[in-house]
């Protein structure tokens, strides 16, 4: 599949799929998106305690990259775990200008850390964070009372509803602990229904920019 790396109109970049037109994040803004849905309406509601996070969709890295410099602002301990089947190329990775974008020039060497360390073992960053990165497709997770919050950033419905189905969403279900989150992006009445399916309350919440709506779920302790 072809693949080339664009600008965000935040500026900041992300790959796009010309063949599906899509892309890995929103083309409204790639750090403006992952602030907005997985910091201010996920990480953020665990403030001052340690947190188990999983993200569905690694990708680009950015958004473990931008969770590594919240952590220390929210006095959080995070162990996070992403999952990705199609691991991004060492130059796609070489390519995004979230470093410049975040102001983090200082923990460059972490970004390029995030993609460069092993697969399928725990990796230590700082005391403060740790990833372990699972090549692994979605449907194959079996987490069982894991996490306390899941990033849920798989690509759209539109060109993979199968990502979407209730089958998975009962997969981040059974992988949440009692009273976990998951956030995303998405607001499509058919995700919707899928996760009433399996037994979260959702919320629907104002957007990132570019975007009225998206969801937040939760499950029931």
């Amino acid at each position: 599949m072809n693949r080339e790396i664009i600008r965000t109109s935040d500026g900041s970049t992300t790959i796009h799929l010309p063949d599906w037109d899509e892309n890995y994040h929103s083309k409204h803004g790639a750090i403006q998106e992952a602030k907005h849905v997985f910091i201010k309406n996920g990480l953020s509601l665990f403030q001052g305690k340690p947190i188990s996070i999983l993200e569905i969709g690694f990708g680009t890295g950015l958004n473990a990259f931008i969770t590594f410099l919240e952590a220390p602002k929210l006095n959080q301990i995070i162990d996070y775990v992403g999952v990705e089947a199609y691991p991004v190329a060492t130059e796609e990775v070489l390519a995004m200008n979230y470093i410049k974008e975040l102001n983090a020039e200082h923990q460059g060497d972490i970004f390029a850390k995030l993609h460069a360390c092993h697969w399928e073992e725990k990796n230590i960053f700082t005391q403060e964070f740790q990833l372990t990165k699972r090549k692994q497709f979605f449907e194959d997770i079996d987490d069982l009372e894991a996490f306390d919050l899941i990033y849920f950033d798989a690509f759209g419905y539109r060109v993979q509803p199968e990502l979407w189905s209730t089958a998975i969403f009962k997969k981040m279900y059974d992988a949440l602990k009692p009273n976990g989150i998951l956030v995303t992006y998405a607001a499509r009445g058919v995700v919707k229904r899928s996760m009433i399916a399996v037994g979260f309350v959702v919320e629907k919440l104002n957007g990132p920019p570019g975007k009225r709506e998206m969801f937040r779920a939760k499950k029931h302790g």
